[in-house]
């Protein structure tokens, strides 16, 4: 049986798993994996589409460049998180643990593990360019920020709000008192 074929009959496992371990990474992950409306959970539903992209455009081989679309679809979500670069880019190099460990639970499928070199490769072209998707979603994060203090528009979003900061005077001041 070639691995192709393989991993395709084994797509619904691979892609589950590959959607829990990348959910898991959040702090609440449970609403993230039982909402599946796209309004209420944008977050959730968008890392499991693009995931369920991705895994079928490996599946069938298609052009590094047809990845970019689903990849900025995960990797732009994440970069605007708290993770760190390692974090955020971690998803797509479980994708080597996910297919190993569903292609390890079946006795028959455990010959093709050997065959798995070309699809790490290609997995590690993905992640890449997840990298580089990533470092630009960041950066343009930063010009933002830059523009936003010099516009002097911080203050308008990152200051508190005139009566909370008198709320919090007179606190201050009947303690005091």
């Amino acid at each position: 049986m070639e691995l192709i074929e393989t991993l395709s009959n084994k797509k619904k496992e691979i892609l589950s798993l590959w959607i829990e371990r990348t959910l898991d990474s959040y702090a609440a992950p449970g609403f993230f994996k039982s909402s599946k409306d796209p309004f209420a959970n944008p977050v959730g539903v968008n890392i499991a589409s693009g995931l369920a992209n991705l895994l079928e455009l490996l599946l069938r081989k298609e052009e590094l460049q047809a990845y970019r679309k689903p990849l900025d679809q995960v990797v732009r979500i994440r970069a605007v998180q708290d993770f760190s670069p390692s974090q955020a880019m971690a998803p797509f190099l479980e994708l080597k643990w996910v297919v190993k460990q569903v292609l390890s639970g079946d006795k028959k499928m455990q010959p093709l593990l050997g065959m798995l070199d070309t699809l790490d490769c290609e997995i590690d072209r993905m992640a890449l360019m997840a990298f580089d998707i990533f470092s630009e979603c960041r950066e343009q994060l930063y010009r933002n920020r830059i523009r936003e203090l010099k516009s002097g528009s911080a203050i308008l979003t990152d200051a508190v709000c005139p009566s909370a900061m008198m709320r919090e005077e007179m606190k201050g001041i009947s303690k005091n008192t």
